[in-house]
């Protein structure tokens, strides 16, 4: 196969929200930096969140500060809402990835916010956007499955999808927060997905939980999907859903993708390398499988 599948890295962001262990900015820097030396070239660095409700992600404006500017990688910044889309701006990201629940459960208890009054934020900030700003993409979380609702519908992914394509966002993901979704919905989901997108690109963000990540990227990757978020070592969970584990490992994903020939760009033994320094920093094993076997065939 000659087909490229891009992974967005997010260790630096979602990988490390959920840790009791705090890194340091020079941490996240380096993090940050053996990552685009192993390929990523799109990563979620940095989240415009208040810091008193998610102290991980502190001292965002310093690490981009920090960050040399480097031709061919994108920095992404996450943004809930209005005054997380100004600093984002002001950090000088390369790109603003915009969240929208779709429960009105984990909306109100992840970001104070109604489903309804996160898309009126959305349609304020694209509104707001100039020429010379950053792109935004819109990520749309727990769109599988809500740890306080339970089943969220088709429809109401679709509804959203919609909205932002008619806002004209850059990009669509359907986020499986709390790793509840399976291959065969994972399909369903990014067809209907796709027809309310029309021509803006597709990524999907998987959780590990229940053992399902990497046969559900493969199904988004069957379904047509060419992107994909990962965090390596497996790292990452959400402060505001209860037992969310991690993303699908980068290295993982990697293995299993060029295994069947496909293209990423990635390094994957730079990336077990990664894995296993970030979790020894944070003082727990690597929950991605392949840093804890190995990649194959093993050199002679």
């Amino acid at each position: 196969m000659s087909r490229r599948i891009e992974i967005v890295e997010v260790g630096p962001r979602d990988g490390l929200q959920n840790e009791k262990t705090l890194f340091s900015i020079d941490q996240k820097l380096e993090m940050i930096a053996r990552l685009e030396a192993a390929g990523a070239r799109r990563m979620e660095v940095v989240s415009f969140v208040n810091p008193k409700r998610v102290p991980q992600m502190a001292g965002a404006e310093e690490i981009m500060a920090a960050l040399p500017r480097l031709q061919g990688r994108s920095r992404i910044g996450l943004v809930l809402n209005a005054r997380g889309w100004e600093r984002c701006v002001a950090a000088a990201c390369d790109e603003a990835n915009v969240v929208v629940c779709a429960s009105d459960g984990f909306g109100i208890r992840n970001q104070g916010a109604s489903v309804d009054e996160q898309l009126a934020s959305l349609d304020a900030i694209m509104e707001a956007r100039r020429p010379q700003d950053p792109p935004v993409t819109m990520t749309v979380s727990v769109a599988f499955g809500c740890p306080f609702e339970g089943e969220v519908a088709e429809a109401q992914v679709v509804r959203i999808v919609a909205e932002a394509a008619r806002l004209k966002v850059a990009e669509i993901a359907l986020a499986d927060t709390i790793g509840v979704a399976d291959p065969w919905v994972v399909r369903r989901r990014v067809e209907a997905a796709r027809k309310a997108a029309g021509d803006i690109p597709l990524r999907l963000h998987f959780h590990d939980t229940r053992n399902t990540g990497l046969a559900n990227a493969f199904a988004g990757v069957e379904a047509g999907v060419d992107i994909l978020d990962a965090s390596v070592g497996g790292l990452g969970g959400c402060p505001f859903a209860p037992n969310a584990t991690g993303n699908i490992g980068t290295e993982d994903l990697v293995y299993m993708l060029e295994r069947a020939g496909f293209e990423t760009g990635y390094d994957l033994d730079a990336l077990i390398g990664i894995g296993r320094w970030a979790s020894d920093a944070l003082g727990k094993a690597p929950a991605a499988s392949v840093t804890r076997a190995g990649a194959f065939p093993v050199p002679a």
